[in-house]
């Protein structure tokens, strides 16, 4: 038996002589995949809640903080396997800090001071895209169904950034911000594909989601004490900090938690293809939470995305990381 993130238990999977778990995907997996990009979502909730009232890398360093501290008990129960990973893999334990703390996290929250919503929307909508393209060079070919329901899952998003009006297409501006998520998307996509290493699989999703917040609170330190060294980087409202302990949980516990689960479960290229639906969800959670209002012009994308994401997703198979040592979690 092996035990599971917050206590449960059952048995280790049936696996290949290769080390490939050999489960096929439940239908909780699948529902999975599709709550992950809400939970992602929520980040944006609760940056517009805090925004222009902390610093970003120190934004991204408190997140980060909260959530290592939170996951504390599993790194403890854990420890012999998890010093283990970083002995053995530093490199990749410092990369993926790195790519999915700091500049998915501080990186990010610096880039949308400084470009607007509906050109981060669409940049950071082509993270797949960068996962394929990454996966392409190193030998996976494209399936011309993955592509035609890329394209439009992406039609989708552009219809929803756009407003439906494709003319201001012609007048949108490239800011400086706008190359920091695109810097952003590239990362979010490498960092999907460490997801798959076997050296974070030996672990419970909880457990590598806390080694890897290690990592990401040890490389924001010094970048969120030189702006601590310029000046005030704390919020000052209740209600900003509640957004920060949201963040925490939701935007990165539930939500690498699940991330980790759903790649490991339906592969990495699936997990980065359905992150689509976090346009939608945007809008839907901008409408309910912040009084926005939906526009036919939602509803449109909001298809198109669902279409293009049956499409790219429906009937394909992708092999699952295989797991390190012997083959069994710590937890």
């Amino acid at each position: 038996m092996v035990r599971l993130p917050f206590g449960a238990s059952r048995p280790v999977p049936a696996r290949a002589s290769n080390g490939t778990c050999m489960n096929r995907p439940t239908a909780s997996d699948w529902i999975l995949l599709a709550v992950v990009p809400a939970l992602l979502s929520s980040n944006l909730i609760f940056g517009r809640a805090i925004a222009g009232e902390a610093a970003p890398f120190t934004l991204a360093l408190l997140r980060w903080g909260g959530t290592l501290l939170l996951l504390l008990p599993l790194l403890w129960r854990a420890r012999v396997a998890s010093l283990d990973l970083v002995r053995r893999h530093f490199g990749l334990w410092l990369a993926a800090g790195g790519l999915g703390m700091v500049i998915c996290g501080g990186i990010v929250y610096w880039s949308l001071a400084r470009t607007t919503a509906t050109n981060a929307t669409l940049i950071y909508a082509t993270s797949p895209l960068f996962l394929l393209l990454i996966q392409r060079f190193g030998g996976r070919p494209i399936a011309s169904r993955e592509g035609i329901g890329i394209a439009v899952a992406f039609v989708g998003i552009a219809v929803i950034a756009l407003r439906g009006d494709w003319a201001r297409a012609a007048g949108m501006r490239f800011e400086t911000g706008d190359f920091g998520i695109l810097f952003a998307s590239v990362a979010w996509a490498g960092y999907a594909l460490l997801l798959r290493r076997p050296a974070f699989a030996v672990l419970t999703p909880a457990t590598a989601l806390a080694v890897m917040s290690a990592s990401g609170v040890l490389l924001l330190l010094a970048p969120a004490l030189v702006e601590v060294a310029a000046g005030p980087v704390l919020p000052h409202r209740a209600g900003a900090w509640a957004a920060v302990a949201g963040m925490v949980v939701f935007s990165s516990i539930a939500a690498f938690w699940g991330l980790q689960r759903a790649v490991r479960r339906v592969g990495a290229t699936t997990t980065a293809i359905a992150t689509y639906l976090m346009t939608p969800y945007s809008a839907a959670m901008a409408a309910l939470f912040l009084g926005e209002r939906l526009e036919g012009y939602h509803f449109v994308g909001i298809v198109l995305v669902l279409v293009g994401l049956a499409a790219a997703t429906l009937g394909r198979r992708e092999t699952p990381p295989a797991r390190d040592g012997s083959g069994g979690r710590a937890d």
